[in-house]
């Protein structure tokens, strides 16, 4: 599977509106996103770059995993971040097969057709962004 990283040479904004964009053509939708630079500015008058912490999901691809075993929530959603670094945006997602090593051998063995179509259909999305 490609790496699940990239440098897209874009403002955090553009890209955030990309990966977005991108995600919801593989069937995933941001649930969450967290400010990490206005939290830490908020709360500890600290300067950050720009920094975000998106929870996606793809709600089919979720039940799935659940229904092979309720703690999977336990690693639900994915996480995509973003990061302000020289030269545009660093993208990073958490590859599901390495989350998925997590869980119990038995369950791990059910998942793995799973977090590798899934860890596909993020790479794609990412390969998109990438390509913009």
């Amino acid at each position: 599977m490609p790496e699940l990283h990239a440098i897209v040479p874009k403002p955090l904004p553009d890209t955030r509106a990309a990966i977005e964009a991108a995600l919801k053509a593989e069937g995933f939708g941001v649930l969450t996103e967290v400010d990490v630079q206005a939290i830490f500015k908020a709360k500890l008058d600290a300067d950050h770059e720009g920094h975000r912490i998106l929870g996606v999901c793809n709600p089919a691809i979720a039940k799935r995993a659940l229904d092979l075993d309720r703690d999977i929530a336990l690693l639900l959603p994915c996480t995509v971040t973003l990061r302000e670094v020289e030269g545009g945006t660093e993208v990073k997602v958490l590859d599901p097969q390495q989350a998925f090593t997590l869980t119990a051998p038995a369950t791990r063995a059910q998942l793995e057709p799973l977090a590798g179509e899934v860890g596909e259909m993020l790479a794609r999305a990412l390969a998109a962004v990438r390509a913009d």
